[in-house]
């Protein structure tokens, strides 16, 4: 299935890829699409955390939701996603949520990046830390409720942030913690303001994140080959 991708890249690249061990807590809007698109690109050891049922609501923006997936456990649906995609895949699943009672449940030791494409900002910080105290790469996405704009996506480190309110509070949580930066998909777009506090969505952000998130990965990994 990756006779094209050979074409750009090399088989040592390539053998790199497929040997990655990766985490993603959260396979909705953003976190599906980087593991869609992970899977797509060879990587075949992959972990996925979410507790979360498919809704009506998510139709508008996440891979895995379809009329014939609602009301499915998210994890499951994607891991039958995966394997439809790529048989050798070994996809392990967590149908949890992680807080301060959970978070050490999980092995951190054994993944070579994680993907933090939830929606809490306690967990955030408790991912930040756990990859810092297991020396893991870790990518964390901030906002990309009530925007429309693709384009405005970048990943830096999260104290080059700017119109972003959910990574202003991640500042602020990791100057309490002592830590000084992490690495962050972001948008510079300026949220759309809503009648109420349930962000409108499209999936143009999302997806546009989900995808930067996991080329960067791939990108950071071959160049060192």
């Amino acid at each position: 299935m990756n006779n094209r991708l050979l074409k750009i890249i090399s088989e040592k690249e390539f053998k790199k890829i497929i040997n990655l061990n990766i985490l993603i807590v959260g396979v909705g809007g953003v976190g599906g699409y980087a593991l869609e698109s992970l899977v797509r690109t060879g990587v075949t050891n992959i972990t996925i955390i979410d507790n979360d049922i498919i809704e009506e609501s998510n139709l508008n923006r996440q891979i895995i939701s379809l009329n014939s997936t609602l009301n499915k456990d998210k994890v499951l649906v994607a891991k039958e996603r995966c394997l439809d995609i790529n048989s050798k895949c070994n996809i392990t699943t967590y149908k949890t949520f992680l807080d301060k009672d959970t978070i050490h449940n999980i092995n951190y030791k054994s993944f070579d990046y994680i993907i933090d494409a939830c929606d809490t900002i306690t967990t955030k910080v408790l991912l930040i830390k756990e990859a810092l105290n297991n020396h893991i790469k870790i990518i964390s996405c901030m906002g990309t409720g009530n925007r429309f704009d693709p384009s405005k996506l970048k990943i830096t480190k999260l104290s080059k942030t700017y119109n972003d309110p959910l990574a202003k509070i991640m500042r602020k949580l990791l100057k309490e913690e002592k830590i000084k930066d992490a690495l962050v998909c972001w948008s510079n777009e300026l949220p759309i303001k809503t009648k109420d506090r349930t962000p409108g969505s499209t999936i143009f952000v999302p997806a546009t994140a989900g995808l930067l998130i996991s080329s960067f990965i791939i990108q950071e990994i071959i160049k060192d080959a």
